[in-house]
Formats: C-alpha cells, sequence, structure tokens
C-alpha cells in the first residue's frame, strides 16, 4: 500500500495549519450533537479540528492514515487516536453519534467505501463534510499562476451533482450543503484561504504543507511562482485583482456537505 502522501510532506503541518473558529462552530451547529456526544472524526491530520471539537464538549474518535500527521497531534483528554483509513475505519459498528470530515474527503482512495465505513461507524448521526466544490469558485486568480493545481482538483474533487448521487447509493442519505464563503482573516491557512494575501503563495513553507503544490511538477510551481512574484512586484496582479484586497469574503468554493438519515 502506498504511503500517505502527509508522511512525506506534512511534517511542519503545524506551522501554518490550526483549526479555525468559525468552521469549528459550524462543524458543532451542523452535527446538532449535544455537548459529551461521541464524534468520530475521518482524516484527522494532526488533530487541530479534532481538539477543537473536543473543546466544544464533545468525544472525540480521530482516525488518520499518516503516522506523521498523527505525531504532530497536541495531546487532548478529549480524543482518542486510531491509525486507519475512511475505506477501514478500526472503529466497531455505531461507535459514533455523528462523523466529520474535514478537508480531508479528496484523499480517500475510494470514496464510495469511505462513505460506507462512515455509515458502518454512524448509521444514525449526521456526516458533516467540510470540502471544495472547484466548479463554484468565483472568479479566482488562483488559476492564472497555477491552472495545473486547478486541473487536478477537478479530478480530485467529484461535483456537487456526483457527491450527492454517490452518497445517495452509498448510504440512502439526504445530502445538504451550505456554500462557506471564506473569510479574508482565516486562521486555518490551506490552499486558497490567502485569496486575498497572493504574497504568501511565495512562502516555501507555506507551499511545503499543500498536497496541491506537491502532486504537480516542481518545474510547473517554480514558474507559477515566478509569474506571481513578477505581477506582485510591478502592480499587475493588484492591478487586475486588487479589488479582493478589500473584501471581507470571498467564494472560492468551499462547503460543508451534510448526509443525514
Amino acid at each position: 500500500m502506498d504511503r500517505p502522501i502527509y508522511d512525506t510532506i506534512g511534517r511542519s503541518y503545524g506551522s501554518t495549519r490550526s483549526a479555525d473558529p468559525r468552521i469549528t462552530a459550524e462543524l458543532v451547529r451542523l452535527t446538532g450533537c449535544a455537548p459529551g456526544a461521541t464524534v468520530c472524526d475521518i482524516g484527522a491530520g494532526s488533530g487541530n479540528y479534532t481538539n477543537a471539537l473536543a473543546d466544544a464538549g464533545f468525544t472525540l474518535l480521530a482516525v488518520e492514515p499518516s503516522e506523521a500527521m498523527r505525531a504532530q497531534a497536541r495531546p487532548h483528554d478529549g480524543v482518542t487516536w486510531f491509525a486507519g483509513s475512511a475505506e477501514a475505519i478500526p472503529l466497531e459498528g455505531g461507535a459514533a453519534e455523528a462523523v466529520v470530515c474535514t478537508l480531508a474527503a479528496h484523499h480517500f482512495r475510494d470514496l464510495r467505501a469511505g462513505l460506507r465505513e462512515m455509515e458502518r461507524v454512524c448509521p444514525e448521526g449526521p456526516h458533516v463534510f467540510f470540502t471544495f466544490d472547484p466548479y463554484a469558485g468565483k472568479d479566482h486568480w488562483f488559476a492564472e499562476y497555477f491552472p495545473e493545481i486547478l486541473e487536478n482538483d477537478f479530478a480530485l474533487f467529484p461535483s456537487m451533482e456526483a457527491f450527492a448521487e454517490l452518497a445517495m447509493e452509498a448510504t440512502g442519505r439526504a445530502f445538504e450543503r451550505v456554500r462557506f464563503p471564506l473569510p479574508c482573516d482565516l486562521a486555518d491557512q490551506f490552499m486558497y484561504a490567502p485569496w486575498a494575501k497572493p504574497e504568501t503563495y511565495l512562502d516555501p513553507s507555506f507551499r511545503a504543507n499543500m498536497s496541491g503544490f506537491r502532486m504537480v511538477d516542481p518545474d510547473v510551481v517554480s514558474r507559477g511562482v515566478g509569474r506571481l512574484s513578477d505581477d506582485l512586484a510591478s502592480g499587475a496582479w493588484d492591478a487586475r485583482f486588487g479589488d479582493l484586497r478589500t473584501r471581507a469574503e470571498h467564494d472560492a468554493g468551499f462547503v460543508f456537505v451534510t448526509l443525514r438519515r
């Protein structure tokens, strides 16, 4: 079996990634669970949102395939960690009252199998995903400099229509989605989070923790970074996209998806 990608790229993950309270609050709202409920976090990474949900009063069962990511998790009395994948969750049936999956479903080897495993582990409660819909982003400048990464996103992320169809077939659940325009001051610096701060993409330490940058040819990334650097220095980026710097939020295509009985 291939090593999880974050075993090789995620060793400094904590330097750029942390739970954003607005994303955490929406996860809490959509689960609809009372404090004390047991929630399974699939693809928990280094535990940023896992611990944030535990801080909100839930008991967390964190499932993560990458040893490098699990090793970075801060211990929390409300969290128990398991080495495992979405397709083979190492928990008994009915172990959780809700399932969450934050920016991880695109790394599943088999989304249908993952959905069925979530159904086994949590047959009654909601399954909540925070994910990306590349078909729904609005005028994002990123494609001008890194089109190959966006092309990969179209291959990795299903359309919401395809996701809904697959979820219904695999679980029989109703499919709900809520758009999440990205605030300009996100604490969690994932791929499209610095939409108003393009200088962030010039930082190698930021790019190092992004699977999107590591899944394309390094020369392609270098060319995109070089063009972006030149356009920022010349003012060309601000001439075309500078109005983004004045916005409080931007709809880049991020959504919360909830599967309910």
